[in-house]
């Protein structure tokens, strides 16, 4: 029940945070050099790094429109800054075969920017002007993963954060325990240190007994030393008789 409240306040966090970064999330036109030229492309805006949003870009287009991208190259050898996908069926784009382009820049450390660009064929690249439906069509797919790229972001954050309260609490317990041993031991402690100073005390009224008798003992074992040498003396008297 503890983590409701500190879920409420991040979902609060979240409901508020598109406002804060109104330019993230939101698809604009622009231009991309390639092939020594410059592209029309859309771009999009998402909170996480390029490899993450390279990685989940790939992913949701092949899970949604099942366009499977090359440019990873072999276990990241060969590893291309451009996505394509060539002659592939983009139905939502265009009733023809396309090619599909796709590179992930990094503006901010924390920020990532997908650029989107295609050809028709015949060197028909998509255009705002020359070929407003498909550019429109287009626009919606970079949309659609951007909102999807949103979505995704913020349950990462609120998976890392419950995560997070999670370790906080454990070290918590952890912490309350130590405490609550460490004052048991301290009542131990305390407990034999004054059991200690009890026989301490009753140490030095007995070593103040013995002292008492170590001296009784002597005046003792004199007078007895003394009846001693004069039975002695009494009986060498009695031997020279």
């Amino acid at each position: 029940m503890r983590l409701v409240p500190f879920i409420l306040l991040l979902i609060a966090f979240v409901a508020i945070a598109p406002r804060a970064n109104a330019q993230l999330y939101d698809v604009r036109g622009g231009t991309v050099n390639f092939d020594r030229k410059e592209r029309d492309a859309l771009k999009v805006q998402v909170d996480g790094t390029a490899a993450w949003t390279r990685d989940f870009w790939q992913s949701w287009l092949k899970d949604t429109y099942n366009i499977k991208l090359k440019g990873d190259g072999v276990f990241g050898v060969g590893k291309k800054d451009v996505l394509v996908a060539k002659q592939t069926p983009a139905s939502s784009v265009s009733g023809k075969l396309i090619d599909l382009y796709s590179m992930v820049t990094s503006p901010a450390d924390t920020i990532s920017e997908l650029s989107v660009f295609a050809d028709l064929g015949s060197n028909t690249w998509i255009n705002p002007d020359r070929t407003p439906s498909e550019y429109a069509a287009l626009r919606t797919i970079v949309q659609s993963f951007g909102a999807a790229a949103r979505r995704k972001a913020y349950q990462e954050q609120l998976a890392e954060a419950e995560k997070q309260l999670r370790e906080s609490e454990k070290e918590k317990e952890k912490l309350q325990k130590e405490i609550t041993t460490l004052q048991a031991n301290t009542t131990s402690n305390l407990a034999k240190i004054e059991s200690l100073k009890q026989q301490n005390v009753a140490n030095t009224l007995k070593a103040r007994e013995d002292s008492v008798k170590v001296i009784t003992t002597g005046q003792q074992i004199d007078l007895r030393n003394k009846q001693l040498q004069r039975r002695r003396d009494r009986l060498e008297a009695l031997n020279r008789k």
